[in-house]
Order: structure tokens, then C-alpha cells, then sequence
């Protein structure tokens, strides 16, 4: 009887001792896969045009950041469904981080606080990265329309209740909830006029069919800069150095800020070591001193970035968003 005891006890060790080894090789595996991290090309997918402000920046940041690692990084832009396609694909691909996603603000903030049933949380399905760079916006006008400031904007605005049309690229986009701040807060009667993405609406106000938009500035700098837009203000805290000269729209309308934000992030459960390096190459191509100016030159602002930045703007933005949606009763189409 002893006998028998001693050997089933012998079994169970013997047993206890290979799934221990098999464990300690699936969990080595595991580590040394996150160190030799990235050992294949990065998918970046992008919830978002090709020729947005986020695709414009993140294209040669993206290449700055393939150097620095060591491996391709190729952005896929997904555009349909005003991002809910994309961002669903990055919140269910593999946490390794090979998918990663460059959203801006409205994928996180202003979609799901637009749609009754969205695929994914914007505070809990994505491992934050962090963020990339600041989006300016500035409001720009036909430059045959009169108004040529903030004041004169809302005068008229007033004066004529119901005929001021403005573009956006879509209702719930950037442009709309910027303009929609506007509103809520002069009580300007301007008529939103909504686009199906942010390209086809610059070139309306250029051709006069509609006054007026808020676009980023990163889209819309070349026809500032040739004549064939008026920049009326900035919607940023502080002017841009890009347009010293255009007032921001808080020199007027106190407390009225509008910055949008591109970053990177990775589906949850992403391991923390993969964060980690992701985040040190997005510091590396930030030390590059063209690389600042280029960001600067292309219309874009330079924010705190890291994962606790990411996490703060995230969930700050999203609560934020959420008051100015449901108090301008906004739906979707």
C-alpha cells in the first residue's frame, strides 16, 4: 500500500515538473519575443483619410520611427464608418504589437459619444502609447466673405439668423464640434452643412459655394498662404507660429479652446515592455531637431507625451466631449 502511494507520488511530481518546464518555456518564449521586439514590419492602422492631418503627420514621423527600430512601419488607412471600421480592427488584433493605431481625438472622444453602439471602449480597449503631436485648427473663410474677424463673424451671424452656412468633414467630426463650441458659446445662429470627409469641403469654401470652416491648419496652410483662404482665427489657447498675425478665437470669445490630438495605441493587454520601446522611439524622433521644425512647419503643436499623458487627455477629452455633444443635441445622419 505504501508502495503504491510512493508511486503515484512519484507520477504526480514527475508531471508537476514537465508542465512547470512547459510553462517556463512558453513564458521564456514570451520574454524573448518582447525583447527581440519588433523582429517583422508594424502595421499602423489609421481610422482616417489619406491627406488628413493625421495621416500628414504621422507619415514621416512613422519613418523617422522605422529607423530608430529597426523594421518597416506601414500605415493602412482605414477610413469607412467615421473610423468605427479601423479602430474595431486595432481594439481585436493581437496584443504583440504589431497593429498598432494612429487615431486622433474624435475616434476616442467624439465618436462613441455619437453612436448608440460603438465596438469598442475608448477608455478600455486600446492600450494607450501616447501622444504624438497637438492638431491646430483655424477658421477659415471664403475670401470674398466680409466678416474678417471673430466679432464681425458673430455680428453677421446675428444679424442674418439661419443664412450663415459653415462645412465640416461630417457630423460629430472635429470641425463640427469645434464650430459647435463656437455656437454654444456666442450664441451665433450658424448653419452646419455637413461633408462626407474633410477634403471636399476646403475646396467648396475655396470656389465660394459655402463661407466658411474650421479645418486643421496643417490641411488648409498652402491656400492660406496662396490667397485663396482667408484665415480669420486660430482656435488654439495661443497663436500659431505658423500665422502670428491671426488672432486666436479666445482673444473674443474667453475660455473657447480647440486643439485636437494624433497618437499611437495598441490593443489592451499590449505588454508593457513593447509600450515601453514604442514610446522610447516616438522620444528619439522627437529629440531630432527637423523633426521638431518639420512638425511646427506643417501646422501641428508639440504636446507631453508618454503613456500617463495619453491616459489624461484621453479620459479628460472623452468626459468633454460628451457635455458639448449632448448639449448641442447632436446625432449622426
Amino acid at each position: 500500500m505504501q508502495h503504491h502511494y510512493l508511486r503515484t507520488n512519484s507520477n504526480l511530481l514527475k508531471r508537476l515538473l514537465l508542465v512547470n518546464v512547459v510553462l517556463s518555456c512558453i513564458f521564456s518564449g514570451a520574454v524573448m519575443a518582447q525583447s527581440n521586439y519588433p523582429n517583422r514590419t508594424i502595421q499602423i492602422t489609421m481610422p482616417l483619410q489619406a491627406g488628413s492631418g493625421v495621416d500628414v503627420l504621422m507619415r514621416p514621423f512613422a519613418q523617422k520611427m522605422s529607423e530608430i527600430l529597426g523594421q518597416s512601419l506601414v500605415i493602412e488607412n482605414i477610413p469607412g464608418g467615421a473610423g468605427l471600421i479601423g479602430a474595431s480592427k486595432v481594439a481585436q488584433a493581437t496584443p504583440d504589437g504589431y497593429v498598432l493605431g494612429s487615431f486622433n481625438d474624435s475616434i476616442l472622444n467624439m465618436v462613441p459619444n455619437l453612436y448608440k453602439k460603438v465596438d469598442y471602449d475608448p477608455l478600455t480597449s486600446f492600450t494607450g502609447i501616447s501622444p504624438i503631436a497637438g492638431i491646430t485648427f483655424v477658421l477659415v473663410a471664403n475670401p470674398n466673405f466680409k466678416p474678417n474677424t471673430i466679432k464681425q463673424l458673430i455680428e453677421y451671424a446675428k444679424a442674418n439668423p439661419g443664412k450663415l452656412d459653415y462645412a465640416s468633414g461630417g457630423n460629430g467630426s472635429p470641425q463640427h464640434i469645434a464650430m459647435e463650441m463656437l455656437r454654444q458659446m456666442t450664441g451665433a445662429p450658424l448653419v452646419h452643412i455637413p461633408y462626407k470627409g474633410a477634403a471636399a469641403p476646403v475646396t467648396d469654401v475655396m470656389a465660394g459655394q459655402i463661407p466658411m470652416m474650421i479645418s486643421a491648419l496643417a490641411v488648409v496652410l498652402p491656400q492660406i498662404k496662396a490667397g485663396k483662404l482667408k484665415a480669420i482665427a486660430i482656435t488654439s489657447s495661443k497663436r500659431s507660429q505658423l500665422l502670428p498675425d491671426v488672432p486666436t478665437v479666445a482673444e473674443t470669445v474667453p475660455g473657447y479652446e480647440f486643439m485636437a490630438w494624433a497618437s499611437l495605441v495598441a490593443p489592451k493587454g499590449t505588454p508593457n515592455e513593447v509600450v515601453n520601446k514604442i514610446n522610447d522611439s516616438i522620444t528619439q524622433v522627437l529629440k531630432d531637431p527637423k523633426m521638431k521644425e518639420q512638425i511646427i512647419a506643417q501646422g501641428f503643436e508639440l504636446v507631453p507625451t508618454g503613456q500617463a499623458a495619453f491616459n489624461k487627455a484621453n479620459n479628460d477629452g472623452f468626459y468633454r466631449m460628451r457635455k458639448i455633444i449632448k448639449d448641442g443635441g447632436i446625432t449622426l445622419d
